[in-house]
Parts: C-alpha cells; sequence; structure tokens
C-alpha cells in the first residue's frame, strides 16, 4: 500500500494553512506586476489593488513553470519515497500549468496527472474533497483514487460574478461599450466553469447583496447541487453585508457547511475587488 500525496496549484484558492492541515502540496502561480514577479499565496491581495490604482496597469498571471513542479515534485519524493503524487490540476486550457507539471513528471512513475477542468474554489473543492477521501482511506490504492477524482470532477461546478467589469476592461477580456454598460446599468455577468473554460452566461442586475442571493439560489436549483458542502470564494472587498446575506440565503436553501474561500492573486488579478463565487458538487 502506497501513501498518496495530493499537489494542486496555488489558484485553486486553498490557504497555505489549510493545505498543510490537510495533507495538500500547493505549488505557486505567479502575479508579475511591473518587472516583479511574486508567488500567488506569499503576499496580500491588497497589492494588486495598490498597482492597479497607481499605475492604471493590470498586473499579469501566469501559471507555474516546469522548474515549479520539479521542485515539488523533488521535495515530496526526497520526504516520501514510496508515496504516489496525485495532481489534481488547474484547469489545462486556462494555463500551462499542466503541461508544466507533464514536463516535470516525465520519467517518473511515481506521478499521476488529472485535469479538473476547474479554476479556484472549483478546484478546491475537488482537492480538499479528496484529501479528505485520503483520510477517511489510507488503504485506497492509484486506481481507485483516480475513479474516485473523476467522479469529483465530473458532478463539480463553479461561478462567479464580479462586483464590476473594470478589471476585466483592463485585462482585455471585455470591451469598454460593455463595462460602460454594466456599470450604467448595474449589471453583473455570471461566468461559469464550462468545459474547463470561463464562459459568461446569464446577467444579474443591482447591489451585490441583491446579485450574490439570487445567484446561489438560481445555481443551486439550476445543478440541484448537493445540500452537504458548498464553497464559497470570495475576493477582499466583498462586504460583511453581502456574506451576511449569502450565509442567510444559504441556509433558507437548506445548506449544512458553508466554505469561505479568500481569493488568491490570480482570481483577484481577473475577477477585481468585491467578486463573489460558488463551488459545490451535483448529486449525480
Amino acid at each position: 500500500m502506497k501513501q498518496l500525496i495530493i499537489v494542486a496549484e496555488s489558484g485553486s484558492d486553498i490557504t497555505r494553512e489549510t493545505a498543510l492541515e490537510q495533507g495538500i502540496h500547493l505549488v505557486p502561480m505567479h502575479v508579475t506586476m511591473g518587472q516583479e514577479s511574486y508567488d500567488d499565496g506569499f503576499f496580500a491581495t491588497d497589492k494588486i489593488y495598490e498597482y492597479y490604482d497607481e499605475t492604471g496597469d493590470l498586473p499579469k498571471t501566469s501559471g507555474c513553470t516546469p522548474e515549479d513542479f520539479i521542485k515539488a515534485f523533488d521535495e515530496i519524493h526526497g520526504k516520501y519515497p514510496d508515496a504516489h503524487i496525485l495532481y489534481l490540476a488547474y484547469s489545462a486550457v486556462t494555463t500551462c500549468s499542466y503541461q508544466s507539471a507533464a514536463l516535470a513528471a516525465r520519467d517518473r512513475d511515481y506521478i499521476t496527472l488529472m485535469d479538473t477542468g476547474h479554476v479556484s474554489a472549483g478546484q478546491g473543492a475537488i482537492v480538499l474533497a479528496m484529501a479528505e477521501v485520503l483520510r477517511k482511506h489510507p488503504e485506497i490504492s492509484i486506481e481507485e483514487a483516480v475513479e474516485k477524482a473523476s467522479d469529483l470532477i465530473k458532478r463539480a461546478r463553479m461561478c462567479f460574478v464580479p462586483d464590476n467589469l473594470e478589471y476585466l476592461r483592463a485585462g482585455g477580456r471585455v470591451s469598454n461599450v460593455a463595462f460602460l454598460g454594466s456599470r450604467i446599468l448595474n449589471i453583473h455577468p455570471c461566468i461559469e466553469i464550462l468545459d474547463g473554460k470561463l464562459v459568461a452566461t446569464r446577467k444579474y442586475r443591482g447591489k451585490m447583496s441583491k446579485v450574490a442571493v439570487s445567484l446561489l439560489k438560481d445555481y443551486a436549483e439550476a445543478y440541484g447541487l448537493k445540500k452537504d458542502y458548498l464553497r464559497l470564494v470570495y475576493t477582499k472587498g466583498l462586504s460583511e453585508e453581502v456574506m451576511e446575506c449569502v450565509k442567510n440565503a444559504a441556509a433558507e436553501c437548506g445548506f449544512q457547511k458553508l466554505e469561505w474561500a479568500p481569493a488568491g492573486g490570480v482570481i483577484t488579478t481577473h475577477a477585481g475587488p468585491g467578486a463573489f463565487g460558488i463551488a459545490g458538487f451535483t448529486l449525480e
């Protein structure tokens, strides 16, 4: 029986403290501001807002490099030479991380790579669920773990709404016309993770306290999310009022456990301040 160790990127928005508690090894993605590159998860996201306010330029994000994974794989293998590594990747169509890991894993038969097709709290929900599986079933084989992870990946759902489109506009993801229209009409697009990609689906209008509650109720009903667990991601700037409204709405919907996850540098750079997202699992 081989010990299994889970590896994921910092873009899963699992805090380093939680990762340490759950036995998850996080590999940092990167955020570049000017000439300086920072490891995601090792700096306060306020720095992103300050940089944008001061320069008018949006920081640039990048995935993990092969060297990042070589360092991580070597460290794990050095400590646990008999362990098998299960890498649950940030959506491969959105970043180079999966390809970097594949290069780093070449000729290492103790590594299994899986694309979760998710980002942020969606990936995090899968990774944390698998960590719980390993805690409950330390005897599980890598084949059984892959089967369980595949099921979780198939059932995972995630979406988020930005407070406004300023950061998406600055990053070239929406036009100036769409940005101005959203500001005038107070429109918040719902962005879902579909087939590994971030896709704008429906639109919500109004204050974030109203939008976040409507999103939670609509999304939970549309996908029949399981009521035992819901992971909620947010970027700094989301008000306590909104969080309280969401908490009450989740209770009304029958959700038993809520887990709030502060977004790291990658998602914060794209979504901007005050964004809110939901991740959970369908029944089937």
